[in-house]
């Protein structure tokens, strides 16, 4: 019985021309945003691939100097695109793709793809995720309103019961019917998108990501799930197709349109970030002082007192290092000591607000599946803080081989001292690993908790359809 009330939806779904209009303009955006993306990431990737490259060049070949004045030197390191970022680009176009990593600063990232858009990108990237999020629950809910509604008013609803069509079989028999008719668009979407992955992906690289592949294409059929249920509901239990029309309308605007926005200045008001101006002049005035209050030159005192009697001599001149370089390096811990303060603070609040946005999926579903989406193609703020970390923990090792060295091999007072290119390739390059997937995952907790939720409430909703109303 439920096949044959699925079949039967099916075929009055493909005869609709509101499908085919529709599956034909939203397919044809999906196909574009996943070949666009395809192509972004492959020349995004190889233009990172050849930065990274040349930077490590300008840094082993660069002639001999003083070692400290080689970490003033510096140089870029450069965010990995994940393979994921196709489908889904997150917060990469907002936060900056490079760092540069000197002595004494922890520098902001810079070159923000966002700040070079047009003023219609302005408004956001279409990419695959974006019309998955959007753009498919609305043909989802043009297809089934007129689920239950429709039949009432043609009639036809008191004749299936009346010859003894269960409710439940009914509504189960119209969301097969529905599922199958977006598989005729989804499918074939799929094998693009899986077309893409592999032709975009570097020998060996597609292997690692299934995972984070399966876990997106899970949520994604969860979240459309949600939509079919909920349209049936709504539709079971409205009086008129018109009346299920817009009280669904109405559920879509709210869960794409207003509670994004509205979570975010939630968010920002409830956890404000300091404006660049305030966040700099703050940290500026901590490494200027110091977060125990001592002025540098009071530490560096400390310091020398602590040093001359480590080797047990009376001065300066008598000590078998450079003492300067070791200043140097202690005024890049204490420095580094404000840094992990100031940064920590401002990503701590990012996360709350991050906390905020999740839970906001109470009242609107896309908000789980926005936040997993970007969690599962590592393009959210928790991984950009992971590549963030990882980037300074480089800049610091980094530092403090060129002051090591400085120290071991000259005087105090002596900058006259050059290392040879040998030391410029004892620092290795630059490599960054995201985190695992389990991290990630765990990251997204609420997300996949209000995701179940809604997903567990809109099938129950469809299948106390017991009593259908005939008027």
């Amino acid at each position: 019985m439920i096949a044959r009330i699925a079949a039967k939806e099916f075929t009055d779904t493909l005869r609709d021309g509101r499908f085919r209009w529709s599956a034909v303009i939203v397919g044809t955006l999906l196909c574009a945003a996943l070949g666009a993306g395809a192509r972004h990431y492959t020349d995004v990737k190889a233009q990172h691939d050849r930065a990274a490259s040349t930077m490590r060049d300008f840094w082993v070949n660069q002639p001999a100097k003083n070692p400290h004045s080689a970490a003033h030197y510096g140089l870029w390191a450069f965010k990995p695109r994940t393979l994921l970022s196709l489908v889904d680009q997150g917060v990469d176009p907002y936060v900056g793709v490079a760092a540069y990593l000197e002595a004494h600063k922890q520098n902001e990232f810079q070159f923000r793809p966002a700040m070079d858009a047009t003023a219609t990108q302005r408004f956001g990237q279409w990419t695959a995720a974006t019309i998955m999020q959007l753009l498919l629950p609305l043909l989802i809910v043009v297809l089934a309103f007129p689920a239950f509604a429709g039949e009432r008013e043609q009639g036809t609803l008191r004749q299936l019961l009346s010859l003894g069509v269960q409710p439940g079989a009914l509504a189960a028999g119209k969301a097969l019917g529905v599922a199958s008719a977006l598989g005729v668009l989804l499918v074939p979407a799929a094998f693009l998108g899986a077309a893409a992955l592999v032709l975009a992906s570097s020998e060996g690289a597609l292997g690692g990501e299934w995972p984070r592949i399966a876990l997106m294409g899970l949520t994604y059929t969860a979240y459309f799930t949600v939509f079919v249920a909920v349209a049936l509901a709504v539709s079971a239990r409205t009086r008129s197709s018109r009346a299920a029309l817009l009280v669904l309308l109405a559920f879509w605007a709210a869960n794409s349109l207003v509670a994004p926005r509205a979570l975010s200045d939630v968010a920002r008001r409830v956890y404000p970030t300091p404006s660049a101006f305030t966040f700099v002049t703050a940290l500026d005035a901590d490494l200027k002082k110091g977060l125990d209050g001592h002025s540098p030159d009071a530490r560096t005192a400390q310091l020398l007192k602590a040093t001359l009697a480590k080797y047990k001599v009376s001065s300066v001149d008598s000590l078998p290092i450079n003492f300067d370089a070791i200043s140097m390096q202690q005024a890049e811990e204490d420095g580094n000591k404000v840094f992990d303060r100031h940064y920590g603070a401002l990503y701590d609040t990012y996360r709350k607000q991050n906390t905020v946005h999740q839970l906001g999926a109470v009242i609107a579903p896309l908000m789980a599946v926005r936040s997993l989406s970007m969690g599962l193609a590592g393009t959210d703020v928790e991984h950009h803080q992971a590549f963030a970390n990882a980037a300074e923990r480089y800049r610091r090792r980094l530092v403090k081989t060129m002051n090591e060295s400085m120290a071991a091999n000259s005087r105090s007072g002596d900058f006259s001292y050059k290392a040879d290119p040998s030391l410029w390739r004892e620092v290795p390059p630059f490599e960054y690993e995201a985190p695992p997937i389990a991290q990630a995952m765990a990251m997204q907790a609420p997300s996949l908790w209000l995701l179940g939720g809604w997903l567990l409430v809109a099938l129950v909703s469809v299948a106390r359809t017991r009593s259908l109303r005939l008027d």
